[in-house]
């Protein structure tokens, strides 16, 4: 009888999990999309070995379920997103994953290339109806129409930042088309309209960043708001490998290496 209850048990052991091999403590395991989080990843886990901690990257190509996996415990932390969708998630999810750094931000750039493929010189070529293609998402446009008004194409009504929305636009002299087109596909529409205001991940891989005419710079409210994070649940954010992941991605070496690397459409937060 003592056979069989001891035998019992270990199943019930091994079925929950409780028997496994359990994660190195000095394994971090972290989750990001591919460019240029994984990329940027990847450059510091010579720096993180160095430290006595084994870093291990779990590349999506879907981001919507970084922030699931990071929940239920199969990663320890994750860097793809920023504090406002991170937030939207917590609400959604009833989490409560926190941030505990801002690494980057990827301005968007107004981009332009005229019938020849050559990129605009300035924004003095916007003329009378021409076709200005942003953004779809609330957040993004918002983000949009904050530069658009930086460079005097358009105004937006007083105080709205970034929730703003076409809607919201007061002055537009020179009669521009703004047509809301999904993010991602900006790239492709490039020689369908006159400008477009473009992520710099998607600028990126698509390898457009030759055609940009100014982005958002690291001083402006869109750049601090959306800076890129990592993340982790609530009781780790004290966690010691952590905090040595994020003073590496913060320092010096890797906010050089952001640059020589990415050409400015991504940059270091501050």
């Amino acid at each position: 009888m003592k056979k069989f209850v001891f035998g019992a048990l270990c199943a019930l052991l091994v079925l929950s999990g409780c028997g496994s091999e359990e994660k190195d403590e000095n394994t971090l395991v972290v989750g990001a999309t591919t460019a240029p989080h994984a990329q940027i990843l990847k450059f510091v886990q010579d720096d993180l070995e160095a430290e006595g901690i084994q870093l291990e990257i779990k590349e999506f190509t879907d981001y919507t379920k970084i922030n699931a996996a990071l929940d239920e415990g199969s990663l320890d932390a994750n860097y793809f997103q920023h504090e406002v969708y991170l937030n939207g998630y917590n609400e959604d999810a009833g989490s409560d994953l926190v941030s505990v750094g801002a690494i980057h931000y990827e301005p968007l750039g107004i981009y332009a290339m005229d019938p020849a493929g050559k990129t605009s010189i300035s924004l003095d070529d916007v003329n009378e109806g021409d076709v200005i293609a942003v953004p779809n998402d609330a957040t993004n446009e918002a983000r949009a129409l904050l530069l658009l008004e930086k460079y005097g194409i358009i105004k937006l009504k007083e105080g709205v930042g970034v929730k703003a929305t076409k809607l919201d636009i007061v002055e537009n002299p020179k009669n521009v088309d703004i047509q809301e087109i999904e993010a991602s596909q900006l790239p492709r529409q490039l020689e369908s309209v006159t400008f477009a205001v473009i992520n710099g991940n998607y600028a990126l891989d698509a390898d457009i960043i030759d055609k940009v005419i100014v982005t958002e710079d690291k001083e402006d409210e869109a750049a601090i708001t959306y800076a890129n994070i990592v993340a982790v649940r609530k009781e780790d954010k004290d966690n010691e490998n952590v905090k040595k992941l994020v003073e590496i991605l913060k320092s010096e070496k890797t906010q050089q290496y952001i640059n020589d690397t990415f050409n400015g459409t991504v940059v270091p937060s501050k």
